[in-house]
């Protein structure tokens, strides 16, 4: 950085937009604290902001909606008072705390070894799976309003407090904000650093679980490959892998993919399945290359042809041995059917059947629909929680769609009466898209 060449954004500027606690992440979760290099830059900024400040206040957002609209202890939507609480029964629930035992012991365990660099990776971690996981998946049945869902709300409120003090000395203007809108106390920096203890550790549960995210993550990139919309359903997903999903978080995964079956099954039953496997090598050349000299092209060149080996453990390619570190070993699988489609990912790999039928197609349109109406409810400045009347009026294509899964839209929309119209002359609806009407009970 140098002051005479400008070659860094203004400070001031930087803190006015992003805030200072923007530059404080930005400078602790940069290779220069383990003897890298960094260049400051505005985007290296606000990935910070995007990637950690926004997610935590989007969590405190989305709690804070919740407690304004939830039911009361005397029934009346007047807000609910969260509690700590630590053990619950609900599958996410006990993940999310198990999660939060981790960041706690392992964020303290990294703090002193002065490692700030890996406190922040943690923070990061946690912050995607809390946001992008946990509350994503929670998001509808927060509305419940049952005592399973307080229940969960008092967890999500357990856990937000317990992240915002492990998160203090990073960002410690943002931390204090949330912290004491969260719990009315006099400040965040006068509290203790939680304790790991306090919350239950469950291996298991956490290794299933971020399996089960890994193949949700899988499953979505194949569904963006081949320009399959998130709301039409498809028939099925199988799971090869060296993990057991229990049924609940089998259920889980195909509400997140919309897919109506998932089932898993082991490397050794994929065979019988429809699915081979074979190895792939490849060779890193910048590791191989200092030790190799020209004979890493060789080795590159023989990899790719399948001039490879392995002998007593060892790797050969087109005759030049290779030592650990020096290749990647991945297990391709191909299968044997047209409409399935495969994904890799650590420990196995996911196929997913992507044959569109009209059932699939009709379903499709009305969870579209879903989407329509609710942003018609926002347009309309009605509550999330507001039931409503609702009326559709599209071509005979959508409406019968809807009519077939009535249901669906009402309970998804909270729409107590669903009129449908089917439009005799298109002039009705100019832009070609069907006209929504919505209005509070």
């Amino acid at each position: 950085m140098s002051k005479s060449l400008r070659n860094y954004p203004d400070v001031n500027e930087v803190f006015d937009r992003d805030g200072s606690d923007a530059m404080r992440w930005f400078l602790m979760s940069s290779p220069i604290l383990r003897g890298g290099n960094l260049v400051v830059t505005e985007t290296g900024i606000r990935d910070g902001v995007r990637q950690v400040i926004l997610p935590l206040w989007n969590v405190w957002y989305f709690f804070a909606t919740y407690a304004n609209t939830a039911d009361g202890t005397d029934g009346v939507r007047s807000g609910y008072q969260a509690k700590p609480r630590h053990t619950a029964d609900q599958v996410l629930d006990q993940y999310l705390l198990a999660k939060t035992h981790d960041l706690i012991r392992d964020y303290a365990a990294a703090m002193d070894n002065y490692d700030i660099w890996a406190g922040c990776s943690l923070i990061r971690d946690y912050l995607d799976m809390l946001t992008n996981w946990y509350v994503r998946r929670s998001r509808r049945r927060f509305w419940d309003g049952s005592d399973e869902v307080q229940t969960s709300f008092d967890v999500l409120y357990t856990c937000l407090e317990a992240l915002l003090r492990v998160g203090a000395p990073l960002l410690p203007f943002v931390t204090e904000e949330i912290w004491r809108g969260l719990t009315g106390g006099r400040s965040i920096h006068l509290t203790d650093y939680p304790e790991a203890r306090d919350f239950p550790s469950h291996e298991a549960l956490v290794v299933s679980m971020d399996r089960a995210r890994a193949v949700c993550s899988a499953a979505s990139s194949l569904r963006k490959a081949h320009n399959l919309r998130v709301r039409l359903p498809l028939s099925r997903l199988i799971v090869v892998s060296d993990v057991i999903m229990s049924d609940e978080l089998c259920e889980i995964i195909a509400d997140e993919l919309n897919v109506r079956t998932v089932s898993t099954i082991s490397a050794e039953e994929a065979a019988a399945a429809g699915f081979s496997m074979e190895q792939r090598l490849s060779v890193n050349a910048w590791v191989a290359g200092p030790r190799l000299g020209k004979d890493v092209q060789k080795a590159i060149v023989a990899a790719k042809a399948g001039d490879w080996n392995i002998t007593d453990g060892a790797v050969q390619a087109g005759g030049v041995t290779l030592e650990e570190g020096e290749y990647t070993l991945e297990e391709i699988a191909h299968s044997t059917s047209d409409t399935i489609v495969l994904a890799s990912m650590t420990g196995g790999f996911v196929a997913l059947d992507i044959e569109r039928t009209p059932e699939l197609e009709a379903e499709g349109t009305a969870r579209d629909m879903v989407r329509a109406i609710q942003n018609a409810r926002k347009e309309a400045n009605l509550n999330v929680s507001d039931r409503i009347h609702t009326t559709v009026t599209a071509t005979s294509q959508v409406i019968e769609a809807l009519e077939t899964h009535r249901n669906l839209v009402q309970e998804e929309t909270l729409s107590t009466k669903l009129e449908l119209i089917v439009s005799a002359d298109t002039s009705d609806m100019p832009t070609g898209q069907p006209i929504i009407q919505v209005t509070a009970v």
